[in-house]
């Protein structure tokens, strides 16, 4: 279903609908995301069209008089693809494409998102997810996109088959799906066994609407080099590395897919193994762009889908991305232990730093323990309930520097030579 990733670049036209929910400065800010996206795929944006209506057309989403302006416009623009900002049925699509005429393809945003993905996606899992959200899309559709199928097989040999081609090829998509679901499942379970076997350490999830800059934080807090472009959906994958900076405890720090608003939800239930880096981790950083005109319908997205994800709101705290683009009197919205930075530049990232440490420092102490030889049970209890950074031995015993959870404590603290104040203030 790849659409736009040909070798030329394709003409599009852009089309939005402003309804009596939706004001035109909305639907124009909808149409200008929609912009970007076609531009991320490849297309050459040629013109764009809002069309004002009570309700969307059953037959042609935008009703025949603007069909038919969108005819002229895609010959007087060599248009070879239109694209509508909300999903269509797919017999809008066929009705639309035969007003249109010529070669000139139909799209709804679902189809030109999914097409991005499959672009971008690179790993094992990414293209699973991708395949199989494209094929979900795909299957009510397979009436219009197989229709010179639709006969009964015949010839030596398939006589009294009674199935029709388009029925086979039904079969066949769905036989398909079934697989890639398998394979997601062997895939989500090597992730939970990656995931138990980080437990040990504090992790950090980085969500967020796409192009927020997430990528870029990353790097800047795990000096790492992740692709950071300013272009939507620039990375798929889940990534994780160590924290750079000196912390309490082992720091892991995990890259996720951004959100988009509109995003397909066959799209979502596909990645919803990568998203669940979000729901498992300690501490959740919701990175929003604080440079863009409506960073708060981008972070009212973002807490939609940590909202459906079921993150808990009390384990997410929001990073107000690109301060080096702010006005300095910038207002977040007075949220309570919000961080602006600039992973750009490194400003306010230190700050940021700080409030991962509280959190990992809650609930726990670092404590500097010596442990005799003889009571190597005790070590071992250590190592299964704590977090050892360190441990040194001597003719005297082990010493050991560990971050200890509240819950366990009593049972090293007759063993203990000095600690440090962990917790947060309360």
């Amino acid at each position: 279903m790849i659409v736009l990733t040909t070798a030329r670049m394709e003409n599009v036209i852009a089309v939005g609908l402003v309804l009596p929910d939706l004001s035109r400065t909305v639907a124009e800010e909808h149409l200008e995301e929609l912009a970007k996206l076609i531009e991320s795929a490849g297309g050459t944006l040629r013109a764009r069209v809002l069309a004002k209506r009570p309700a969307p057309d059953p037959a042609t989403y935008v009703g025949k008089g603007k069909a038919d302006e969108l005819r002229r416009l895609a010959e007087a623009n060599s248009a070879d693809l239109i694209v509508f900002d909300d999903d269509l049925s797919p017999a809008q699509v066929r009705n639309l494409e035969k007003i249109v005429g010529g070669t000139t393809k139909v799209i709804d945003r679902s189809a030109l998102i999914l097409d991005i993905f499959a672009g971008r996606a690179r790993t094992r899992e990414a293209r699973t997810q991708v395949e199989l959200a494209q094929l979900e899309y795909m299957l009510p559709r397979l009436t219009r996109a197989w229709s010179h199928l639709e006969r009964q097989a015949g010839g030596i040999g398939t006589r009294g088959v009674g199935e029709t081609q388009l029925e086979l090829d039904r079969r066949i998509v769905r036989t398909r799906i079934a697989k890639l679901k398998e394979e997601l499942e062997r895939i989500e379970k090597t992730r939970e066994t990656q995931r138990k076997s980080r437990t040990a350490a504090f992790t950090v999830a980085l969500v967020g609407y796409t192009n927020a800059g997430k990528s870029t934080l990353f790097n800047r807090l795990t000096r790492g080099d992740t692709l950071a472009m300013n272009q939507l959906f620039a990375t798929l994958d889940a990534k994780s590395q160590k924290i750079a900076a000196e912390m309490p405890r082992e720091t892991v720090v995990v890259d996720t897919v951004g959100f988009i608003r509109k995003l397909p939800h066959h799209l979502v239930a596909s990645f919803r193994s990568t998203m669940e880096e979000a729901v498992a981790a300690d501490l959740v950083l919701h990175v929003i762009d604080g440079s863009h005109p409506q960073f708060d319908e981008q972070r009212a997205v973002g807490e939609q889908v940590l909202a459906d994800l079921g993150v808990d709101a009390a384990n997410v705290l929001e990073v107000y991305n690109k301060s080096d683009q702010l006005d300095e009197h910038f207002d977040h919205g007075r949220r309570e232990n919000a961080v602006v930075v600039s992973a750009l530049t490194g400003a306010g990232i230190d700050t940021l730093v700080d409030r991962i440490r509280e959190r990992e420092r809650a609930g726990g102490e670092l404590l500097q323990l010596e442990i005799p030889h003889a009571e190597s049970r005790l070590l071992a209890k250590l190592h299964e309930l704590a977090e050892v950074h360190e441990q040194v031995s001597d003719d005297a015993g082990v010493a050991v520097s560990a971050w200890v959870p509240d819950g366990v404590r009593h049972f090293f603290d007759g063993y203990v030579v000095s600690r440090r104040a962990q917790r947060r203030a309360s």
